[in-house]
């Protein structure tokens, strides 16, 4: 692996099937040998990265374009049955255990520190798991929580306490990885440069969380301005060249909740691309 001068984190953006943009740039990095000392994975971004770290490039485009049409994996009649969009024991246990096994052994032996971030249902604050290995339970159900999205998933408990997707809350947890010390950060964004949020609104938090998670429901409604300052940070610190940023050079139409195969395809190849196109760039960054 190429040596860094420095402690190197990578920050990986959730944003659902978009992720898949992130996975092509990590495959990327597999390939030519570039090498962090940690991961920082907010839902999709975590529950793809781990791939990273079990040094298995092209798993997390190969099982999503093979089970994505599954009702067992993904979808209305999961959300209808289970209350999750993306089912419990089929789409976090079956697949990773069984279908497509996840290597954990080689999970536990990399030395990266792998972090999800996960948004606490009472408190409404965002945490920071530090997951080390994949088959103890508590571990695997904080990363289940990190993807588990507001309004189309069950709050995940962990330890006594209930949470969902770390996105909610810290979408591009870069504050966090910059307090953590990190000298070099590589970020990886799943949305092209001139993504725009929109206004908040406070109703739908509101009428799903207020009653019973009244500080979760107050964070929510205050994501997209949130999102919209942590965007203008990434931007910020680019320019002053403090960190080193992965964007999708192109605007591909996807949903959160996308299962066209072939944007979910353009969407990973788009990462392979970029990385390259980038790659002496990044190895200039990393190295000075």
């Amino acid at each position: 692996m190429i040596s860094n001068n420095g402690k190197v984190a990578i920050v990986l953006e959730g944003g659902a099937m978009k992720a898949l943009y992130s996975s092509g740039v990590l495959d990327v990095f597999l390939e030519e040998g570039i090498a962090a000392d940690a991961l920082i994975g907010v839902s999709a971004g975590a529950l793809f990265g781990v791939n990273y770290k079990t040094r298995q490039p092209g798993r997390a485009i190969r099982y999503n374009l093979k089970y994505i049409d599954d009702p067992r994996y993904f979808g209305l009649k999961s959300l209808i049955k289970t209350g999750d969009i993306m089912s419990k024991d089929f789409a976090f246990y079956t697949v990773p255990s069984k279908l497509d096994i996840i290597d954990s052994e080689t999970f536990r032996q990399t030395p990266e520190e792998f972090y999800c971030v996960v948004a606490n249902m009472n408190t409404g604050k965002a945490e920071y798991i530090k997951i080390d290995d994949l088959d103890v339970m508590r571990q695997s159900e904080a990363l289940r929580a990190s993807g588990s999205l507001p309004y189309l998933s069950r709050p995940v408990e962990v330890d006594g306490q209930l949470y969902l997707d770390g996105g909610s809350i810290d979408s591009i947890p870069l504050a966090k990885t910059l307090e953590m010390g990190f000298e070099k950060i590589i970020v990886i964004l799943t949305k092209h440069r001139s993504f725009v949020r929109g206004k908040d609104s406070g109703l739908l938090p509101k009428l799903f969380y207020g009653k019973k998670y009244p500080e979760f429901a107050r964070a929510l409604s205050c994501r997209n301005a949130e999102y919209t300052k942590q965007f203008e940070l990434v931007w910020k610190l680019e320019k002053e060249g403090r960190i080193f940023v992965f964007s999708p050079s192109e605007n591909i139409e996807m949903s959160r909740v996308e299962k066209d195969k072939a944007k979910l395809q353009a969407m990973y190849d788009l990462g392979i691309k970029d990385a390259h196109d980038s790659l002496e760039a990044l190895k200039e960054y990393l190295e000075k």
